[in-house]
C-alpha cells in the first residue's frame, strides 16, 4: 500500500492532476478494501435519502449551537443503524457516532459540520430556506450559504453504508457531527469546543479527514499538503488621546490622522516587511469606529481586522508587528493603543504522509476532473484545524458549482446565492468511506 501511494503522489504532484478511471483505480492493489467496484453500488443506493437529507437540512437551517433538529436526526439516524456510541449534547448541539468494525484495528474520524449562516436566500429553489432565527437580539433570516447541510447529508449517507460494512471494517470509525464551524459571537469555535469538552478523552483517532464544497468544477478535489487554508486571528485596536474642537486641533489628539496612519502601516505589513515568497499572509483593517461630528476630533477610535497566513510561526511574528507598529504609532501622536488579539482558527495543515496513504481513495471518489494537488491556497479559515493540532489529518475540497463555467462566476460560499449541484453528493459519499477504508486497511497492514 505505502509503495501505491507514494508513487501515486509523486505523479500527482509533477503533473499537478491526478486522473484515473473508477475502474483503474479499482485495479490499483489495495486502492480502497473493499475495491470501489464494490462501495460504488453501496454509494448509488444510498444516494437517493442523501438528496433528500440534504434538501431537508437546506430547507430547515440553523444558526451555529441552534442545531438541536439537524442534530435529532442526525441522532436517530445512527441510531437506527445500530452504532456501537451515539453521544448527543456535546458543545451544545454536536453528535458523536461510534462504529466499531469487526476486524481488530486502528481509529480513524469523519467531521461534518451542520450550522448554517444568518442571510436570506435568493437561489429560487423550490426548497429554499424561509427560516428565522433570533440573531444578535433580532429576528435574522438563516440559510445554508456554505453547504453545511450537504456536508451533514453526505456523512449521514456514509454512515449508513459503513455500517452495512461493519463486519469488514479493521477498527473504528469515529463520526463527528460538529456544531457552530461559522463561529458564534462571544463563544468558543465548535471544534474546540467539542475537543475541551472531550471529543477524543474516550476514543482517539490517529487519523481525522474532513471535506468542503466550493466553487469549481463538479467533483474536482482540490487538496495540497501542508498548509492549504489560512490560519485566521481577529485584531483589535483601541487608540486613546485627548478630545478637542475640530478648529483648534493642536490642543488635543488628532486621533483620526492616527487612524489613517495605523491603517496604512498594518495593511503594508505583510507586504513591505516580511518576505512575501515563503508564505502568503494579509493583515486588513476592516472596520473604524471613531467621531459622530463634523467639529469634534474625538479622544478615541476602535480598529477591528485580521490576519491571514498560512504558517503558525508567521502569525505569531504578525501579530507581534501589528502591536509594536501600532504602539510607535500612537506614543507619535501623545496617544496610547490597546491591542488586543483572538485567535479565530489555526493553519489548516494537511499531514504530507498521511495525504500519501489515502490520495488513492480520493482519487478514486472524484469526478471525471480528478484530483489537484498542488491546489491553490485558501483565504477562508477553518476550525477543522484544531483537531489537526491534536491529531494528523486531510482536509479537501470538493468542487460543486452548477454548470460550472468560471470561479468568477461562481457564486461563492456566504452568497446568498450559493448551490451545489447534487451530483456532488455521492462523490462525498464515496470520498468519505473510501478514505476511511483505505486509511485504516493501511494501517492495519503495518
Amino acid at each position: 500500500m505505502r509503495r501505491y501511494c507514494a508513487s501515486w503522489l509523486a505523479i500527482g504532484l509533477s503533473a499537478g492532476v491526478l486522473s484515473l478511471s473508477p475502474a483503474q483505480a479499482a485495479d490499483v492493489p489495495n486502492a480502497a478494501s473493499p475495491s470501489v467496484s464494490a462501495v460504488t453500488p453501496k454509494v448509488e443506493a444510498v444516494t437517493a435519502k442523501v438528496v433528500a437529507w440534504r434538501r431537508d437540512f437546506h430547507a430547515n437551517p440553523e444558526l451555529g449551537n441552534m442545531e438541536r433538529r439537524t442534530a435529532g436526526i442526525v441522532a436517530a439516524h445512527l441510531k437506527k443503524l445500530g452504532f456501537d456510541e451515539v453521544r448527543t449534547g456535546i458543545a451544545h448541539t454536536g453528535v458523536v457516532g461510534i462504529l466499531k468494525g469487526g476486524r481488530p484495528g486502528g481509529v480513524v474520524a469523519l467531521r461534518a459540520d451542520m450550522d448554517a449562516l444568518p442571510i436570506l436566500e435568493a437561489t429560487g429553489l423550490p426548497f429554499a430556506s424561509k427560516v428565522m432565527q433570533d440573531y444578535a437580539g433580532k429576528k435574522t433570516p438563516v440559510m445554508h450559504a456554505c453547504g453545511h447541510d450537504a456536508h451533514t447529508a453526505m456523512l449521514m449517507g456514509a454512515a449508513e453504508i459503513l455500517a452495512g460494512m461493519r463486519a469488514e471494517i479493521p477498527g473504528t470509525i469515529m463520526f463527528i457531527f460538529q456544531p457552530a464551524e461559522e463561529g458564534v459571537e462571544g463563544e468558543i469555535a465548535g471544534a474546540l469546543l467539542m475537543l475541551q469538552e472531550g471529543v477524543f478523552d474516550k476514543t482517539k483517532p490517529s487519523a481525522i479527514f474532513g471535506l468542503h464544497v466550493e466553487p469549481g468544477p463538479v467533483g474536482q478535489i482540490d487538496v495540497r499538503p501542508n498548509g492549504f487554508l489560512s490560519g485566521a486571528t481577529s485584531i483589535n485596536i483601541k487608540l486613546t488621546g485627548r478630545q478637542t474642537h475640530g478648529g483648534r486641533p493642536w490642543e488635543g489628539t488628532d486621533i483620526i490622522n492616527l487612524t489613517a496612519d495605523v491603517v496604512k502601516t498594518l495593511t503594508t505589513l505583510s507586504s513591505r516587511q516580511v518576505n512575501v515568497f515563503e508564505t502568503p499572509s494579509v493583515v486588513s483593517v476592516a472596520s473604524i469606529q471613531a467621531g459622530n461630528r463634523v467639529n469634534i476630533i474625538p479622544g478615541t477610535a476602535e480598529l477591528l481586522g485580521t490576519i491571514r497566513t498560512f504558517d503558525q510561526e508567521r502569525m505569531e511574528f504578525l501579530k507581534n508587528m501589528v502591536r509594536d507598529a501600532t504602539q510607535r504609532l500612537a506614543a507619535n501622536y501623545g496617544a496610547t493603543a490597546e491591542v488586543t488579539f483572538q485567535e479565530v482558527a489555526r493553519v489548516t495543515a494537511n499531514d504530507p504522509a498521511l495525504l500519501d496513504k489515502v490520495l488513492p481513495a480520493l482519487q478514486a471518489a472524484a469526478g471525471p476532473q480528478g484530483v489537484k494537488t498542488n491546489a491553490l491556497f485558501r483565504g477562508a479559515a477553518e476550525d477543522f484545524s484544531y483537531y489537526l493540532a491534536a491529531v494528523p489529518g486531510v482536509y479537501y475540497i470538493l468542487g460543486s458549482t452548477p454548470n460550472f463555467t468560471t470561479y468568477a462566476a461562481a457564486p461563492t460560499n456566504h452568497s446568498d446565492k450559493f448551490d451545489i449541484d447534487e451530483a456532488v453528493l455521492p462523490i462525498g459519499v464515496k470520498a468519505h468511506v473510501l478514505t476511511a477504508l483505505t486509511y485504516l486497511e493501511t494501517i492495519a497492514g503495518k
